[in-house]
């Protein structure tokens, strides 16, 4: 049928923890998705309130965000790498997640959060465990010597990914007075 998602035809079903934290994941994904229905790629890119944020702008973000975590429980450390070792051009790149830049499309940036949910997916239905854990980096906003599980960093994906869904909400409202839930 056309339009039908085949991505998780032929794969085992999970049930317990992972079924619930992928579920949650989803549900929050799908919230941010809603906000950017219907937009053109301009009204995508657009700055709605007195933050830098446009709905396509946090699309791009929460994509990074999930694509660095997921790559965090799989390697680790070095996945994250160092905030101190940053450039200029490193954090001008970092700034541009949260912005349409030209030629990008939101088709584009959907399709990329897509892809790398169905990354995210077949990695915590081929998990191990869990459990698994790696150290966090030095950084002021890590307590020092922390680990974070594969559970713990699914959470901040869940986290972030809700934060960011009511953001772009909030956006999307003040744009045309849509809302992510109607």
């Amino acid at each position: 049928m056309p339009g039908t998602d085949t991505t998780t035809f032929n794969q085992p079903a999970i049930t317990g923890e992972r079924a619930d934290l992928l579920e949650a994941l989803d549900h929050h994904r799908t919230m941010l998705r809603r906000t950017a229905r219907d937009l053109t790629d301009e009204q995508a890119g657009l700055r709605s309130t007195a933050s830098e944020l446009c709905v396509g702008g946090i699309i791009k973000h929460v994509t990074s965000v999930e694509r660095v975590w997921v790559a965090f429980i799989q390697e680790g450390l070095p996945a994250l790498g160092d905030v101190t070792d940053m450039t200029e051009d490193d954090w001008a790149r970092r700034n541009d997640e949260f912005r349409m830049l030209p030629g990008e499309t939101l088709a584009g940036v959907l399709d990329a959060y897509a892809e790398v949910a169905r990354t995210t997916d077949e990695v915590v239905r081929g998990l191990a465990d869990l459990d698994v854990s790696h150290p966090l980096p030095e950084a002021p906003w890590f307590e020092a010597g922390a680990r974070w599980t594969a559970r713990r960093t699914l959470l901040h994906i869940i986290g972030e990914t809700a934060q960011h869904a009511g953001h772009a909400d909030i956006i999307r409202e003040s744009l045309d007075g849509a809302l992510s839930m109607a």
